[in-house]
Parts: structure tokens; C-alpha cells; sequence
């Protein structure tokens, strides 16, 4: 199968599995997914690339990691709790996320390349070039990583 529609497919046949299992919470994200990007296609008026559909659900989950943070502070955990559980489950139609150390290394050597097209050590003023640069190798290597983390690194990075 080509990889246009290939995760709209997978997640209508998880939508039937959840259906069979009367898993209503899991059945309500997966709808959630399938919406947001058909949406997006709809927008775009064509398919969308893998990229494109990780970007869609990358920002489902920035939004569900928005509202826990604020469902924590209005002392509403019920339904930060079902914020936490709706990330599981679109998570799982994403790559991998980068650990910590991994980052790290990541980071590290997005500096160096920058480094030596720069003729000079990047400072934190060329804060934004070095995180196209870390955001560039983490797409060529096709894996993700929080984008809080990212910055926060660079920013250690370039401090350091």
C-alpha cells in the first residue's frame, strides 16, 4: 500500500477492533485522529504525506498535554486523566520518541554541523538556526522528540 491514506486505513480497522470490544474511550480518540486528518486533507485538498499526518497528531497531543496542564491546575484530574489516556492511544500511530540521551546526542551533533558552517561556536543568539538545525536531523532521521525538550537543550547547549 502507498503511504497515502495508509494510517486513515489502520486507524478504520482499529476503529472497528474498538468497536467490537465496546471500548467506547479508545473508539472516541481514534474518531478524534481520523477526523483531524481527514480534515487537514480536506484543507490541503489532497492526501496527506506520512509527515504531514505525524505533524496532524503531534499537535493533537501538544493540545492534550495544553489542557492536562491546565485541567491540573483547575483541579479537575478526571479529566486530565482522560487527556493522559487519549495521548496513549494516538501516540501509538507515531514514530518513536527520542529518549533523553538520544536527544542529547541528536542535539549535539546538529550543533557541531552548524558549528562548522558557521566558522564560529553558535551563541544563544543563533538560538533559531540551531533549532531548524536539530528540527532538520530529527526529520532526515525520521523520528520525534517533544519539542519542550528540544529547546530546552539547545538552550543548555548553546549556554554551555
Amino acid at each position: 500500500m502507498n503511504e497515502f491514506g495508509a494510517l486513515e486505513v489502520l486507524i478504520s480497522q482499529q476503529i472497528v477492533t474498538a468497536m467490537k470490544a465496546h471500548d467506547a474511550e479508545r473508539l472516541g480518540t481514534l474518531r478524534l485522529i481520523k477526523n483531524s486528518l481527514k480534515n487537514k486533507a480536506i484543507e490541503k485538498r489532497e492526501p496527506l504525506t506520512q509527515p504531514e499526518s505525524e505533524q496532524v497528531l503531534s499537535s493533537m497531543i501538544k493540545q492534550r498535554r495544553d489542557s492536562i496542564e491546565q485541567f491540573t491546575n483547575g483541579n479537575r484530574l478526571d479529566l486530565a486523566t482522560k487527556e493522559a489516556a487519549e495521548i496513549v492511544v494516538i501516540e501509538e500511530f507515531l514514530p518513536k520518541a527520542l529518549d533523553e540521551a538520544g536527544l542529547a546526542k541528536l542535539v549535539a551533533e546538529a550543533l557541531a554541523e552548524l558549528e562548522a558552517t558557521l566558522a564560529h561556536k553558535p551563541t544563544q543568539k543563533e538560538m533559531g538556526p540551531a533549532m531548524k538545525a536539530v528540527q532538520a536531523k530529527l526529520q532526515a532521521t525520521g523520528v520525534r522528540a517533544d519539542g519542550k525538550a528540544v529547546s530546552e537543550l539547545v538552550k543548555k547547549a548553546l549556554a554551555g
